[in-house]
């Protein structure tokens, strides 16, 4: 059996529900869809060659989500393709820490709500104060819940050039402000105080964290999460935790049928808990660990 990539076994798997869909693909997004989107920044002004955040505000109805930028065996992450003016700059999206989401029945890797999706834009040096820039792009998203909404918009927002000796605190736009330093404090993070060991065979992975920090809150943790970056874990798919005597975690997780092959040396992702992962009560940490594999033993 030809090995599937994801995007083959996403769809493959929508052919089914695919009648269930609204036409919404190749359309603008309505006051009456599940989801309305906006661009906005955390400026009221840009100032000459200093970095500013940009991004997507999410409005989900209630009952209904999108995906993260990996949304698991189905959805279509949210992307957004700038057109700038010449001399700018964007980088990815920052996504936020994920959360599992159900399109139908299957788990999936997603966000609901009311959220920013944050980009980092860097300006150039030769803005003359006083003018004004447009700043546009094509957001294209797949919104489900009771019933699925593919759909794109064109975004556009205008922003005056500030005085090159502009006080930056003068400029920042104190509503967006809040909410970009929100979803940029909950985006995953490499966490101190944790040593991870992973292995894999051809169906299963295996993780074990022990708490190595003195601020570390031994066998606090009950409820574990893994958010898969590339596919290799099906997200649908059970997670089972168990808690050592050592106060160490055993997660197992199940390798998707629909991972890359050969199958990946490394496991990355994002591991969350509820409880916390340090004394601050960080919910999730990015992980990027090496993979014991495990060969089949010939019989």
């Amino acid at each position: 059996m030809p090995t599937l990539s994801f995007r083959s076994a996403f769809s493959a798997l929508l052919a089914v529900p695919a009648a269930l869909f609204l036409t919404l693909a190749g359309s603008p997004v309505h006051a009456a869809e599940p989801l309305e989107v906006n661009l906005v920044a955390n400026v009221t002004q840009v100032k000459p060659g200093v970095p500013f955040y940009a991004g997507l505000h999410l409005v989900h109805r209630e009952g209904y989500h999108t995906y993260w930028k990996f949304p698991g065996i189905v959805g279509v992450p949210t992307s957004m393709d700038w057109t700038l003016p010449p001399g700018w700059k964007a980088d990815d999206i920052t996504w936020p820490e994920p959360k599992q989401v159900h399109m139908f029945q299957i788990r999936a890797q997603g966000y609901h709500g009311d959220m920013v999706l944050p980009v980092r834009l860097i300006p150039p040096n030769d803005l003359a104060p006083g003018t004004t820039v447009t700043l546009k792009g094509k957001t294209s998203w797949m919104c489900c819940g009771r019933d699925c909404n593919p759909g794109f918009n064109e975004l556009t927002l205008e922003l005056p050039i500030a005085a090159a000796d502009a006080a930056p605190e003068t400029l920042m736009n104190t509503k967006w402000q809040e909410r970009f330093n929100a979803a940029l404090a909950s985006s995953p993070k490499p966490l101190k105080g944790w040593m991870i060991v992973a292995s894999r065979d051809d169906k299963s992975v295996v993780v074990h964290l022990t708490p190595t920090g003195e601020d570390i809150p031994k066998g606090k943790i009950k409820e574990v999460l893994f958010f898969t970056d590339d596919g290799l874990v099906n997200a649908d798919k059970d997670q089972v935790l168990k808690q050592l005597p050592n106060g160490s975690l055993e997660l197992r997780l199940e390798v998707s049928q629909y991972a890359e092959q050969p199958l990946a040396k490394r496991l990355v992702g994002v591991l969350q808990s509820e409880q916390g992962w340090d004394a601050k009560g960080t919910n999730s940490m990015a992980i990027d660990v090496p993979l014991i594999v495990i060969e089949p033993v010939d019989q």
